[in-house]
């Protein structure tokens, strides 16, 4: 009765978020609520909502403070000669800035963080994206798609598979190095498409960008009116002295985050702190600036809330668990050697069902034990996993704060990101699953 119920509380939540029946707040808090109190768990429901939202708490500080930080420095203007930089390389061609997305994105996501990933890539392209008039969805797909793509040793997903089935981490990965890079490769090439329709969408094509292609061309008319024209009250914000100070900070901040040297939360605080007694020491100026950034962080902080809410609901309802062990209850007893390459088509989509913690301790080891008893590996349960599973499923996973990080820096609606993404992200997903068969990591 709990998978039933569980997969109908799934399917709804998706449905009338994606479907924009329901706003994501009130979905996620009312849709498993409703589903706990049916199944009979009562009062003890609050108790799995504080859980959920005790888990979730340190991503939503990070995230508030990330707003306003960001923000006090956009304020100041140290994006405004790092777009006009930007322009001078790429041009107006939205090809080279779908690409540079990705590419920063890979890049950034190295240490392994999706949440850092995000948060430094997309406030950086978003301004650019804005003077181009491009479409926002493009900038969260491509970020999605290189930080999903980018499974490393260390990131989460590789690190609960190798403890779920105490097994080596190089042993599972090293074998996917080549698939990776086939799923790279269909990133880049899915970037590039993006761009040429957004080329000709803008109007971008042939003679138009011939002034801009060159890199470290100079700016040209055309893309010095695409600029942005400030405001008075935006130009007395300005703080173009502070540049390199402002600049510093920045790269200090991000650095320690991705060296893990101290906890993000703690950095986006200290960073609020020190970008307004550098840029605005007057009390005044700092109370407008934090107002001014106050709403756009409290909406999306509540947003991560009621996704706490959720999964603690979803986790201690027993929901997700039950779930697991009746799909694995399905599985035919002649389809053992298949397993690993069926898994691998639909890993991407169990993203929107398990959470990762879930599926690697709860799911996986299952899966894999059945697989192992028809004749399968273990091991290429988990390969197969990692195609998909919360790795290129992450970002668009209303099970996971990265999501509503993604379409909240983005200025975005979780449904819009979700129809413009799944089906690129899936595509990648195939593509190295179809890679892994053919390098021999799991048969057909």
């Amino acid at each position: 009765m709990l998978a039933l119920i569980g997969t109908i509380t799934v399917l709804v939540l998706l449905v009338v978020i994606m479907t924009n029946l329901l706003s994501p707040l009130v979905a996620l808090i009312a849709v498993p609520t409703v589903a706990a109190l049916v199944a009979g768990f009562g009062l003890g429901t609050s108790k799995m909502i504080l859980t959920g939202i005790t888990g979730i708490a340190p991503v939503a500080a990070m995230f508030v403070f990330a707003i306003l930080y960001f923000g006090i420095i956009t304020d100041a203007g140290m994006l405004d000669p790092i777009i006009a930089r930007i322009l001078r390389t790429v041009g107006l061609r939205p090809t080279r800035i779908v690409i540079g997305t990705a590419l920063l994105a890979l890049l950034i996501h190295l240490d392994g963080s999706g949440a850092v990933c995000f948060l430094i890539t997309i406030p950086a392209m978003l301004p650019l994206y804005d003077r181009l008039g491009m479409d926002r969805r493009i900038l969260a797909c491509a970020a999605s798609l290189a930080a999903g793509v980018n499974f490393l040793p260390w990131t989460g997903p590789t690190l609960r598979a190798s403890a779920a089935l105490k097994l080596p981490v190089a042993q599972i990965f090293n074998p996917m190095i080549g698939v990776q890079v086939v799923g790279l490769i269909c990133v880049f090439a899915i970037c590039w498409f993006l761009g040429r329709r957004e080329e000709k969408r803008l109007g971008l094509t042939g003679s138009a960008v011939a002034p801009a292609m060159a890199v470290g061309a100079q700016v040209t008319p055309a893309t010095d009116a695409l600029m942005p024209q400030l405001s008075p009250e935006q130009q007395a914000l300005r703080r173009p002295a502070l540049f390199i100070p402002n600049l510093l900070l920045t790269v200090i901040i991000m650095t320690v985050m991705i060296g893990g040297w101290i906890d993000p939360t703690v950095m986006f605080m200290l960073g609020v702190v020190a970008a307004l007694v550098i840029n605005y020491p007057n009390v005044a100026e700092q109370r407008a600036r934090i107002d001014a950034h106050a709403r756009a962080a409290l909406l999306m902080a509540s947003i991560l809330f009621a996704a706490g809410a959720f999964t603690g609901i979803m986790t201690g309802t027993g929901m997700l668990k039950a779930m697991a062990q009746a799909a694995v209850a399905h599985v035919p007893a002649t389809a053992g050697q298949h397993i690993p390459f069926v898994l691998g088509l639909i890993s991407m989509p169990l993203s929107l069902l398990f959470d990762p913690d879930s599926y690697y301790f709860g799911v996986m080891p299952v899966v894999a034990e059945v697989a192992g008893n028809l004749g399968g590996h273990p091991i290429e349960v988990a390969q197969a996993s990692l195609l998909g599973q919360m790795t290129v499923g992450f970002p668009v996973s209303p099970l996971t704060p990265a999501t509503f990080l993604v379409v909240g820096l983005s200025g975005i609606e979780l449904s819009a990101h979700q129809r413009f993404s799944i089906p690129l992200l899936l595509l990648c997903s195939v593509v190295m699953t179809f890679a892994a068969v053919a390098f021999g990591i799991f048969p057909l």
